[in-house]
């Protein structure tokens, strides 16, 4: 912002970096469970190891998990006034 970005552009910026990596780390996390069903099977009591709803509903739930991570402090900080955020620095 103390640069010339607008609050809405800075605000895109972060929410993009963070949810790209959610997606990176919740597309990880489905391809090793799908992975190890075999082994997990064992594990599970009354639910499938491919069960689609939980595969669909788990990496639902991260992923808003973590765009509210995001989200609640990249807008905040964009409330910050720049010239103050400089001067703490």
């Amino acid at each position: 912002m103390a640069l010339g970005a607008s609050e809405q552009e800075v605000l895109r910026l972060v929410l993009k970096e963070a949810l790209l990596l959610a997606i990176t780390g919740v597309a990880a996390g489905l391809l090793l469970a799908l992975g190890l069903t075999r082994l997990i099977s064992s594990l599970l009591y009354g639910v499938r190891p491919a069960d689609p709803a939980t595969l669909i509903v788990s990496p639902l739930l991260l992923t808003g998990a973590a765009f509210l991570a995001a989200y609640i402090p990249a807008r905040r900080a964009t409330r910050v006034d720049p010239i103050a955020a400089l001067r703490y620095q």
